[in-house]
């Protein structure tokens, strides 16, 4: 029985929904609890990036928030990002790039590069590393992933050029 129920509503994953939670219960455990599983829970400190989802569009790690700050919020989760048979366009260059060995920080890397490549349209190494910062991979020493991550990020950098002279 959970002790002091109250609501929380947010739009998750482009649909209104409204969660029974308690005012202690951080939003991972809310979202995992209600079957969001690609969200993981890493070090719970905010420290790893594994519990990273996107919150009015911005990373956030979804340990350290309390499920009654995402009311009126708009949450998006790594089950809003491409799916088995359709992968985002990160999604497949780091299959393609041989990037994913356990895949436990995987979602929260593509989470941050969502958060990216909606807010800037130019992907100077300094800002690709200040918002890729904070995902920590224990497996591939980040190469492979950095690597599939630029060339998603060469290919839309040139395409914002192309339409910025037309």
């Amino acid at each position: 029985m959970m002790k002091n129920p109250q609501t929380v509503t947010f739009t998750l994953n482009g649909e209104r929904k409204t969660f029974i939670t308690r005012p202690d219960e951080k939003l991972l455990d809310l979202l995992r609890r209600e079957g969001y599983k690609g969200t993981k829970f890493g070090c719970g400190q905010g420290t790893c990036g594994a519990c990273t989802v996107l919150m009015d569009g911005r990373a956030i790690y979804s340990c350290l928030l309390y499920s009654m700050q995402a009311e009126n919020r708009d949450i998006r989760t790594i089950e809003s990002i491409g799916t088995h048979d359709k992968p985002s366009e990160f999604q497949q260059e780091l299959i393609a790039a041989g990037a994913v060995q356990c895949g436990y920080c995987i979602p929260g890397m593509i989470m941050s590069a969502e958060a990216l490549m909606k807010a800037e349209k130019t992907y100077p190494e300094e800002v690709v590393r200040e918002y890729m910062d904070g995902n920590l991979c224990r497996c591939t020493g980040y190469e492979k992933i950095w690597d599939a991550l630029q060339t998603v990020l060469a290919r839309r950098e040139a395409a914002n050029k192309a339409k910025a002279k037309s």
